[in-house]
């Protein structure tokens, strides 16, 4: 009785939490795990690219190229050149156009408001719950009587129309955070409604810009439907050549290039994303405490 009493009244020994240093190594490690898992399909389509035909198997993808070769690059680049070329001519004055308009439409929403602007920034956001499928007829008939249709003109008609209500919520939780002091000063001042969006809102609107310029380009880049839908031959991007080497090779899959092809078409969402990068969470989280 005496020794049960002892050990439920001996106070436990308490086991020591890691320190900053020990949780911060801890942290380390559970994000260089997930580095490496994201950086696995990223090995293996870089070393498969530099492999020979022949070479080039399942079997060895986890091994090194024993010849370095850049003939699924050359491949590649045959191939996708033209869809490269229809994809940039899609996607910036896509990205651009639909920057400009949203910022437009963000500006007037948060600071220029009117009778019934709740209502119009409610009909905005019903547009961004729209899925493709339910407009692909409609667009088409529309852009078969505007003769668009099967031109790169009518794709980037289709992503602007149907990419400004995201845009337009992006810029316009983004001005909602601009002081409205600002705006009543430029108006005391006389600058009238365009002046005002010049001289003040524009200058402090980049972080918004990049976050459009970057959500739209890659939403453009990386489009299948419309593209396959509403496109032609002639202004097929990059996806649909990229589906296209699926496959291919009468003999054998071309491994090589088909990596090499990920990888090429893969690149200029990437450099935008480097380039304007360090403003896309700001931009992001701008607005999201306010409006």
């Amino acid at each position: 009785m005496t020794a049960t009493t002892t050990a439920a009244t001996r106070p436990r020994r308490r086991v020591p939490l890691p320190g900053p240093g020990g949780m911060r190594m801890i942290r380390f490690a559970v994000l260089l795990v997930f580095v490496v898992v994201f950086l696995i399909p990223v090995y293996v389509l870089v070393v498969t690219s530099f492999k020979s035909l022949q070479e080039a198997d399942p079997s060895t993808a986890w091994s090194l190229p024993k010849d370095w070769s850049l003939d699924g690059w050359r491949s590649a680049w045959d191939t996708l050149r033209p869809g490269l070329e229809n994809s940039f001519k899609i996607s910036v004055p896509g990205a651009l156009i639909s920057a400009v308009l949203g910022s437009l439409n963000g500006y007037v929403l948060s600071k220029w408001r009117f009778p019934g602007a709740d209502a119009v920034f409610t009909l905005f956001l019903f547009g961004m719950f729209i899925p493709y499928q339910a407009v692909m007829i409609p667009l088409q008939g529309l852009l078969t009587d505007l003769e668009l249709v099967g031109s790169i003109r009518g794709l980037v008609l289709a992503h602007v129309v149907y990419g400004i209500p995201i845009c337009t919520l992006i810029f316009r939780n983004y001005y909602v955070t601009i002081p409205n002091e600002l705006i009543e000063a430029a108006r005391v001042d006389g600058a009238g409604m365009l002046r005002t969006y010049r001289s003040i809102v524009l200058p402090v609107s980049g972080p918004a810009f990049a976050v459009v310029l970057i959500w739209q380009f890659t939403s453009m880049w990386n489009d299948f439907l419309f593209a396959v839908f509403l496109g032609s031959q002639e202004s097929w991007p990059v996806t649909v050549l990229l589906n296209n080497t699926a496959g291919s090779g009468a003999v054998a899959v071309q491994y090589n290039q088909q990596m090499a092809s990920a990888l090429l078409a893969s690149l200029p969402t990437l450099v935008v994303y480097i380039v304007l990068g360090r403003f896309f969470m700001r931009g992001l989280m701008a607005g999201a405490l306010k409006g």
